[in-house]
């Protein structure tokens, strides 16, 4: 049973949104051993001090990485990184917003869409953006998701923004080997900046997996 504020609390940052419906104070309310600018906005302005943390969290992580890939030119920023960015500002303990989750979840979209293009005939095919929608890249982008989905369940690294990049590669967006991997370079920078930015605002994010 909780009888505490704080099991509520934590309850709330790990939980969905029907848990913090009982508690609508932020979902970083919980984050054990938060301190630095992160206390400090969330004790002056409560929940709008988190909104703050979200905010500029997110943008500096995207911009960060968006201007390494103006200056070397590649895809390194693309849709489902600014998902990822919210959840690692928004819930930077839980489990789907670690780094595990993060590299495990897109690193498995990626070679997901790999096997679903090679399997479908779409290797080197234009994008169904050029092409249109067909049989096979149908085939391609459901089974794509549908690897992605059930292979982090096997592997336990939930991270919902993998679900939309394996769709950007599998659709053939980004479906050169090139810009495949581009794709991971750019998922590896944001996950770096994203924990470096908690870390510099006082918000202890894991190096690795979510703590127990």
């Amino acid at each position: 049973m909780i009888d505490s504020q704080r099991p509520l609390d934590t309850l709330a940052e790990f939980g969905d949104a029907s848990v913090r419906v009982l508690h609508r104070r932020g979902s970083l309310v919980g984050v054990p051993g938060r301190r630095g600018l992160s206390a400090w906005l969330y004790r002056r302005w409560g929940n709008r001090g988190n909104a703050i943390v979200t905010a500029l969290g997110s943008f500096l992580a995207i911009a960060v990485s968006g201007t390494i890939a103006w200056v070397v030119s590649e895809p390194l920023v693309f849709p489902s990184l600014g998902a990822t960015a919210f959840l690692c500002f928004e819930t930077p303990l839980a489990e789907v917003a670690s780094p595990r989750n993060t590299l495990v979840g897109h690193g498995t979209a990626i070679a997901a869409a790999a096997l679903s293009l090679a399997l479908f005939g779409l290797l080197g095919a234009p994008s169904a953006y050029v092409e249109g929608i067909t049989a096979e890249r149908v085939g391609a982008v459901a089974l794509s998701v549908g690897l992605t989905g059930g292979v982090l369940r096997m592997l336990r690294s939930a991270h919902p923004p993998a679900g939309a990049t394996t769709i950007i590669v599998s659709s053939g967006l980004l479906a050169e080997p090139s810009q495949m991997l581009s794709v991971a370079i750019g998922v590896v920078l944001l996950t770096l900046s994203c924990w470096l930015l908690n870390r510099a605002i006082g918000v202890p994010a894991p190096v690795w997996g979510a703590p127990a």
